[in-house]
């Protein structure tokens, strides 16, 4: 009996060393969107382990999925929309936005038989766009729409998954899309659509940050800066070696090596993402003019009731804001 009880203490302390080896992992959560591309680079190019952080990454489906994941405690920090964050702190989570990402492109691709020319050629069509309170969503119907002196119960706008959105403009179930990159120089590459705007041109914001929670900045803030650096040296990558980089993810946007185009040629899949990288800006900081703009989008959110603070006033984005890695990187 003595053997016995040995053998199976034995085995339990084998099964809990499993999960508790596990905990060491670093779990940086992320959209497959080309607006993620520094967070899935540093994973495919061992970024991460050069850094020295054991990294696992987790693809979500939505923002809204990837945020409720860090509040829950089943993620240490995600590369996602910050209206997210402000969205969710408004309401008592303790969130932290600790680093920049990407600068707004979504570019808004239109079927050419569709007879639109224009945002405001949009009025009673229908559209596919990211899911309703999403970052894409907030500057859809609060800034373009806006511009065009359209208002936002004056266009159908389905929100679904960019992949879902490119998947309804080739099968001509929606008029256009507004779209993240590589899915609209993928739309373009196999179907007869054009480019009618692209919100970066007009009204840059940063669109995608870091994000994560105040118990990870005081438990792992040493392991959250190791990532912060590797996903600034994918940047660096992104920016100055679009090709290499592109080798490294184009797989994890386009499945087959290549794709037929609208006129019939085969293209790799590495350079349709190298363009799409080019189409992007990263930053890994967060600039004075980038968070005035992210004081701008939450009004926005207020104005539209999307956003509520519990005495009314206006909601300070510096107060979810922690820069002390680019400030200790001289960013």
């Amino acid at each position: 009996m003595k053997a016995v009880r040995l053998l199976v203490a034995a085995l339990a302390a084998l099964v809990f060393a499993v999960p508790a080896a596990a905990q060491d992992k670093f779990k940086v959560g992320y959209l497959r969107v080309m607006d993620d591309a520094q967070a899935i680079l540093a994973d495919k190019a061992d970024l991460y382990a050069k850094r020295g952080i054991d990294v696992e990454l987790v693809e979500f489906q939505s923002g809204t999925d990837l945020i409720k994941a860090i509040v829950g405690g089943q993620l240490h920090s995600g590369v996602l929309g910050f209206t997210n964050a402000i969205a969710w702190a408004s309401r008592g989570a303790d969130l932290k936005v600790v680093g920049g990402a990407q600068n707004g492109y979504h570019a808004m691709i239109v079927r050419e038989d569709a007879g639109i020319d224009g945002i405001a050629d949009l009025k009673g069509r229908t559209i596919a766009s990211q899911r309703e309170g999403s970052t894409a969503d907030t500057v859809l119907k609060g800034v373009v729409f806006k511009q065009a002196g359209l208002a936002a119960s004056d266009v159908n706008v389905m929100g679904v998954s960019p992949q879902v959105a490119v998947q309804s403009l080739v099968a001509k179930r929606v008029d256009g899309a507004f779209l993240f990159e590589p899915q609209a120089s993928i739309a373009k590459a196999i179907a007869p659509v054009k480019e009618i705007y692209e919100i970066g041109e007009v009204w840059p914001f940063p669109c995608m940050v870091v994000i994560t929670s105040g118990d990870v900045l005081k438990s792992r803030k040493e392991d959250l800066w190791k990532t912060l650096d590797a996903q600034k040296d994918a940047i660096d990558m992104l920016q100055q070696r679009p090709e290499e980089a592109a080798k490294y993810i184009a797989a994890e946007f386009i499945a087959e090596p290549t794709l037929k185009t609208l006129d019939g040629r085969e293209v790799l899949r590495e350079a349709i993402i190298t363009e799409a990288i080019k189409t992007q800006v990263f930053n890994a900081a967060l600039t004075d003019q980038e968070r005035s703009r992210m004081q701008e989008i939450a009004g926005i959110m207020q104005e539209s009731g999307a956003l509520k603070t519990r005495d009314g006033s206006a909601f300070d984005v510096e107060a979810i804001l922690d820069l002390s890695w680019q400030k200790e990187r001289s960013l």
